[in-house]
C-alpha cells in the first residue's frame, strides 16, 4: 500500500485546508491537492491526500470513507499509480487521421 490516497465525491466548496483539517484528525497529512479545471479553476470534485505512513493512510480509508463533508459522502481509497504518457505524445495511439 502507498501513502497517497484518492479522495472523491468532494463538494465543490471543499478547500485543501478543509481536507487537511479532516485528514489531520486521523494522522499527519504530508500534502493535499484538489484537482481543478485548467480553464475555470473550479474543483473537479476529487483530489489526493498523502499521509505520513501506510498505517495512517489505511486509518484514513477506514475512518473517513463514507463520511459526510459539506453535504456529500466522500470516497477515500488508495490512489492508483500515475499512467505513463505515450511516447508519441498523442492520445490516439499514434494515428493522426480520423
Amino acid at each position: 500500500m502507498t501513502n497517497k490516497l484518492y479522495v472523491g465525491n468532494l463538494s465543490f466548496n471543499i478547500t485543501e485546508d478543509d481536507l487537511t483539517e479532516n485528514f489531520g484528525k486521523v494522522g499527519t497529512c504530508v500534502s493535499v491537492k484538489i484537482i481543478k479545471d485548467g480553464f475555470s479553476g473550479k474543483s473537479k470534485g476529487f483530489g489526493f491526500v498523502e499521509m505520513a505512513n501506510q498505517k495512517e493512510a489505511q486509518d484514513a480509508i477506514d475512518k473517513l470513507s463514507g463520511v459526510e463533508l459539506d453535504g456529500r459522502k466522500i470516497i477515500v481509497s488508495e490512489a492508483r499509480p500515475e499512467r505513463e504518457k505515450s511516447r508519441d505524445g498523442g492520445g490516439f495511439g499514434g494515428k493522426r487521421g480520423f
